[in-house]
């Protein structure tokens, strides 16, 4: 009997850890898909940006915008937006952006790399 009420016992602590266990694993896929959404829009949005910038990081006459770290993106793109900085391409360009958007598309260039290979 007392095996029987022991186990009755740790009943509801056994279901609170597979619940728990449950919704752990529910944020984590979620969380997950988060960041990929926010990595496809970032190159959604970066595709604009190769009409002029190559994504590949080689200059030819305009700067590139590859290897440059989050913040310095996202601060010149702002001033671009606001008029600080001068570019009537980049001005307009960024109007059409949204803060959230600009953020996304500063964080997915700052992960990209500059190709080594040079032809």
């Amino acid at each position: 009997m007392t095996t029987r009420c022991a186990r009755d016992e740790s009943a509801p602590n056994i279901r609170q850890l597979l619940a728990l266990s449950v919704f752990a694993s529910l944020i984590i896929l979620v969380g997950n898909r988060s960041a990929v959404a926010d990595n496809d829009r970032g190159a959604q949005l970066a595709a604009t940006c190769a009409s002029c910038h190559r994504l590949d990081g080689r200059d030819k006459g305009i700067p590139t915008i590859i290897g440059l770290d989050e913040a310095t993106l996202t601060r010149a793109m702002q001033a671009f937006k606001s008029g600080e900085r001068s570019s009537q391409i980049m001005h307009v360009m960024s109007l059409s952006l949204s803060n959230e958007e600009i953020a996304t598309l500063a964080h997915y260039l700052s992960a990209l790399r500059m190709e080594t290979n040079r032809p």
